[in-house]
């Protein structure tokens, strides 16, 4: 007999809840997304059955276990982590969530640079807005510029940590000066990157609102603005 057990988990916690599993033996059976009529937010179910535990469970009474990882309240702009680096066979259920809803499945270890081939059509193939896949191209060409600086930095502390036992310490020094100021860049290219990206999204999801309703939102993110700022320069 077959038992389904769900377990609901936010999405910062989803990556740990399916390492584990991974850890335990478990294997991915499926994914799949719907959205809540009562709220228009999203739900994603994960799949999985512990291998090692059905074994004992079956062996014992004849019954095996399905677990489920259940992520709730998902917002149709939140960025949501692929589990394709310990599951890649999670990968057509993720675009098939992407395609259905548009959800924002990040960090792919499949292909694509860690994002999916971005469409820009209307509904339904997509929801994805002009404004947020450009966003997106060039959130992932700074990135991808950042992590080929932060490498050539590395690469050039370490030849000159190679350069011989006389004076080694001083070079190593030196080299990790410019390396640390690569790390500073990366960090500055990335928050850049990422601070772009949820300005596009934010103007994608203003521009599906009611235009009085957009432009109060607007007013209140103006006035919020002016007193983060008052507060830095006080």
């Amino acid at each position: 007999m077959q038992k389904a057990i769900y377990t609901t988990v936010g999405i910062d916690e989803l990556l740990a809840h399916v390492q584990a599993l991974k850890g335990a033996g478990a294997r991915f059976v499926q994914m799949h997304a719907e959205r809540c009529v009562d709220d228009g937010s999203y739900r994603l179910v994960y799949t999985f059955i512990n291998v090692r535990a059905a074994q004992v469970q079956i062996a014992r009474d004849g019954n095996y276990a399905i677990e489920n990882l259940v992520v709730e309240g998902i917002d149709q702009y939140q960025e949501i982590p692929s589990i394709s680096s310990y599951y890649p066979a999670v990968f057509p259920f993720e675009n098939e969530a992407h395609d259905l809803f548009g959800l924002a499945i990040t960090d792919m270890q499949v292909d694509f640079n860690g994002f999916f081939y971005q469409v820009s059509t209307a509904e339904p193939m997509s929801v994805i807005t002009p404004e947020v896949k450009a966003a997106r191209e060039k959130a992932m060409k700074v990135r991808a510029a950042a992590e080929a600086k932060a490498r050539k930095a590395a690469a050039e502390k370490a030849a000159a940590a190679g350069e011989g036992a006389a004076g080694a310490g001083d070079t190593a020094g030196a080299a990790a000066q410019p390396a640390a100021a690569a790390g500073s860049d990366t960090q500055h290219d990335d928050a850049a990157a990422k601070a772009a990206l949820k300005a596009a999204e934010l103007e994608a999801k203003l521009a599906a609102m009611d235009p009085d309703k957009a432009a109060k939102v607007r007013a209140a993110l103006a006035a919020k603005a002016a007193r983060d700022k008052q507060k830095k320069e006080a």
